[in-house]
């Protein structure tokens, strides 16, 4: 059981990363290229630092993993990860598919995640044992069996290098419609029940970690490739499934 205090504080972190990438968005940022040539901007570091500053302020015990400032007692019994702008390809071009990503992890546990739109102002939130919510509305995942019938999302191609593109190639030729793009917004639809797979790789913690509760708590199913559960250690493929067997055909064609 998540305590209320610690989902009021999630909303909280939301709540101040909201306005700096509003602020942001659609203006002249200046963009810079990290060591993996990912880019970063003001509104990437200045939402993570509002956040950080309020769990130092509320819960200083806790551990905090950001991708833009690095980590502190990851060993704590709560650790926070923090993505603060996800998909900052969308946002420097304008396009409000992005999100601030905000996870709760309790003994190495995922026990809480929040997907923040600031632009189009929708929220998921994700608590262990409770059904997802969107802006304070239930929701749920949809049925959907069959890969002919299923639509898909991917973020983009050179995230499949290596052994995860022929697989990957195999599973958009099944499915009934595939799109490219999206990052964290594209799980949100399928939590919602708009979408039926979303399917990647090469993602790090602060990429998935609040995705899992989430998609888990609108019925959805979230692994890696082989079918393992997401942790803090998970190596980057992801595999979310609105139906149990829209999953398992999915599996099984990624892993050949």
């Amino acid at each position: 059981m998540v305590p209320s205090n610690l989902v009021a504080l999630a909303h909280r972190l939301a709540d101040a990363a909201r306005p700096i990438a509003a602020h942001y968005f659609r203006t002249q940022v200046t963009v810079d290229d990290k060591s993996d040539q990912s880019p970063v901007t003001i509104a990437d570091r200045e939402a993570e630092t509002a956040m950080r500053e309020l769990l130092t302020r509320h819960v200083p015990e806790h551990g905090v993993f950001g991708e833009e400032h690095g980590a502190v007692r990851t060993d704590a019994d709560y650790v926070w990860v923090l993505d603060p702008i996800d998909g900052t390809k969308a946002f420097i071009t304008g396009l409000p598919l992005f999100g601030t990503l905000i996870g709760l992890f309790h003994k190495g546990k995922p026990v809480l995640g929040i997907i923040d739109q600031p632009i189009l102002q929708e929220r998921w939130l994700g608590v262990e044992g409770q059904r997802s919510t969107l802006n304070g509305n239930p929701i749920s995942v949809r049925a959907c069996a069959s890969l002919a019938n299923a639509y898909m999302y991917s973020t983009a191609p050179g995230m499949f290098a290596g052994g995860y593109a022929r697989p990957h190639q195999a599973l958009t030729e099944k499915v009934k419609l595939f799109r490219w793009g999206g990052d964290c917004y594209a799980y949100g639809l399928l939590a919602a029940g708009h979408v039926d797979l979303v399917v990647e790789a090469d993602l790090k913690l602060y990429d998935y970690a609040a995705l899992i509760p989430v998609i888990s708590g609108a019925g959805g199913m979230i692994t890696d490739w082989k079918g393992n559960a997401l942790d803090m250690h998970s190596e980057g493929s992801v595999v979310a499934a609105g139906d149990p067997v829209l999953h398992r055909a999915a599996l099984e064609i990624l892993s050949a």
